[in-house]
């Protein structure tokens, strides 16, 4: 089975080929490797309210293109303190002007992000990574869900150098660590992602944990 991870995202690509690695027979192939371009048109496919909505609406809009079983995601941090934000619009939480590569407007969100909460103390700072993955079989047909989720704390500065994202400031208090201070297999083990395509490598492995 051909499954297309549908992002464009470096950093997730490598973290969904480590989570599934070991299901048997699946070969993964990203957006490039079934020659799908980056347009415009990709900017308005996250546009509704939820993380499953953005999530089957990412899948379904690359499974049209690629004809083949795709998965895509959505995901981002909600912090109890901000009313839940910046939820769904994580990755668009910073006022910003111009076009920033990746890293630039992650560093933004988290500047942004820790300004907003400047005057919270840190017991007030709960916050949880949610993750929802969709998957859409290759012939199409009603997509399946897949939730995890990461509690954590906002710390007021970062600490370690891997993640990226929000994880230098998402604290994991049963291990003493920012998501950004844990070796890629030890985010995996406790992450909203990990947690999420785990119970997707379950179902296409024939355990079947998913949502309808």
């Amino acid at each position: 089975m051909r499954l297309v991870l549908a992002t464009r995202s470096g950093h997730k690509l490598h973290e969904l080929r480590a989570i599934l690695r070991g299901v048997p027979d699946l070969q993964l192939v990203d957006l490039n490797d079934v020659g799908i371009p980056e347009t415009p048109a990709e900017d308005e496919i996250e546009v509704y309210e939820t993380f499953e909505e953005n999530a089957v609406a990412k899948a379904r809009y690359f499974h049209e293109r690629s004809g083949l079983a795709t998965v895509a995601d959505d995901s981002g941090l909600v912090v109890d303190a901000l009313g839940g934000a910046p939820g769904v619009r994580s990755k668009r939480f910073a006022p910003i002007s111009g076009e920033l590569s990746g890293e630039e407007r992650d560093q933004e969100n988290l500047e942004h992000l820790l300004r907003e909460l400047a005057n919270v103390e840190l017991a007030e700072r709960t916050a949880r990574y949610v993750c929802v993955a969709a998957l859409i079989d290759q012939d199409g047909g009603t997509p399946r869900t897949f939730v995890g989720t990461a509690e954590g704390l906002i710390l007021g500065n970062g600490r370690g150098r891997g993640g990226f994202g929000y994880d230098p400031v998402f604290y994991d208090r049963a291990s003493g660590n920012t998501f950004a201070q844990l070796t890629p297999d030890e985010k995996n083990a406790i992450s909203h992602r990990g947690a999420a395509f785990r119970a997707l490598a379950g179902h296409l492995s024939g355990s079947d944990s998913a949502s309808p």
